[in-house]
C-alpha cells in the first residue's frame, strides 16, 4: 500500500491545455476488529495501522493503558487494511456497555444536540489537572513549523498532520493522513503504544480544532492544543469545562486564544 500515488492531470490556464503528473495523498478503508467483531471502518491513508488502532481505541474509550491489549496486529502478519485488537480479560469486563453499543459517544451523536454532547464527554473524561505552563513563542514556532515534519504534505498539498511535544518542546511523534481525525489518532497512537503518552503535553494540529479532537486531546491527557484554524463553538465549550487550552494561528502574527490562557507563558 502506498501512501500516494501518481496521476496524469490535465491543467488549464484559460488558454492552453498542458498535462502533467501530480502526486494524490492515497486513501483505503482500514477495518479495526476487537475481541474478533467488526468494531468501526475508517477511511485513512495507509501506514501506521496498528498505531492509529491503538489510538482509535483509546480514544473510544475501549482501553486505558498500553496493558490492556493482549495482542494488537495485522490479519496477514503484515501492513493491511485490518487490524485485530484482543484484550486482556480483565478489560474485557470493564467495557462491554461500549462494544455492545459500538463505539463512543464521537460514534453516536448523530441527532444529539451540541449541549447533550459535551455534558456526556463531561461526565465521562475527568477535566484537565495539569497546571504547567510553556512559552508562547515556542510554542508558536511549533505551530509555524508543522509543515517542515510534513513529507506527505510536501509531495501531495491534501494531507492533515497532528504532532505531539513535550512540555520542553521535545517533538514526541508526528503523523499525517487524509483526515485529520485519523492524524492524531496515529500521533497518539505512536507514543502511547511507546508507554511515553504521560510526557505529551502540547498538541499541534493543520486542521481547524472539533470538538472530536478536543475529546481525542483529553482521553489521552494532553492539555494544550495549537491549530492553524480556528476551533468550532463546541470544541471551545467542551475544552473550556475539560480545562485544556486552545488556540490557533492569528491573523498577521501571534496566537488567539480561546480558553486556558492561564497555561501560557507571553
Amino acid at each position: 500500500m502506498e501512501t500516494y500515488l501518481t496521476h496524469r492531470v490535465i491543467h488549464w490556464d484559460k488558454r492552453h491545455y498542458t498535462s502533467s503528473n501530480h502526486k494524490l495523498i492515497g486513501e483505503e478503508p482500514l477495518s479495526i476488529r476487537v475481541e474478533g467483531k467488526p468494531y468501526s471502518v475508517v477511511m485513512r491513508t495507509p501506514g501506521d495501522e496498528l498505531a492509529h488502532a491503538a489510538g482509535f481505541c483509546l480514544a473510544e474509550g475501549i482501553i486505558d493503558t498500553p496493558e490492556d491489549i493482549k495482542v494488537i496486529s495485522c490479519c496477514d502478519g503484515t501492513d493491511s487494511n485490518v487490524v485485530t485488537i484482543t484484550l486482556e480479560e480483565s478489560r474485557q469486563s470493564k467495557i462491554t456497555g461500549i462494544l455492545d453499543r459500538r463505539g463512543f459517544i464521537s460514534q453516536t451523536s448523530c441527532g444529539i444536540c451540541g449541549k447533550e454532547i459535551v455534558k456526556d464527554l463531561y461526565q465521562v473524561i475527568q477535566p484537565m489537572k495539569n497546571t504547567a505552563q510553556i512559552n508562547a513563542g515556542l510554542a508558536l514556532e511549533c505551530l509555524e513549523n508543522l509543515s517542515s515534519h510534513q513529507p506527505l504534505r510536501n509531495q501531495t498539498r491534501a494531507s492533515h498532520a497532528a504532532a505531539l511535544y513535550t512540555s520542553d518542546f521535545k517533538l514526541l511523534s508526528v503523523a499525517e493522513d487524509v483526515g485529520r481525525h485519523n492524524a492524531l489518532d496515529k500521533a497518539i497512537g505512536k507514543v502511547f503504544l511507546n508507554h511515553s503518552l504521560d510526557k505529551a503535553s502540547l498538541l499541534i494540529l493543520s486542521s481547524r480544532i472539533s470538538y472530536e479532537l478536543v475529546q481525542k486531546a483529553a482521553r489521552a491527557r494532553i492539555p494544550l492544543i495549537l491549530a492553524f484554524s480556528r476551533p468550532t463553538s463546541m470544541a471551545v465549550e467542551l475544552a473550556s469545562k475539560l480545562s485544556i487550552t486552545l488556540a490557533c494561528l492569528a491573523k498577521g502574527s501571534g496566537l488567539y486564544i480561546f480558553c486556558g490562557e492561564n497555561r501560557f507563558i507571553i
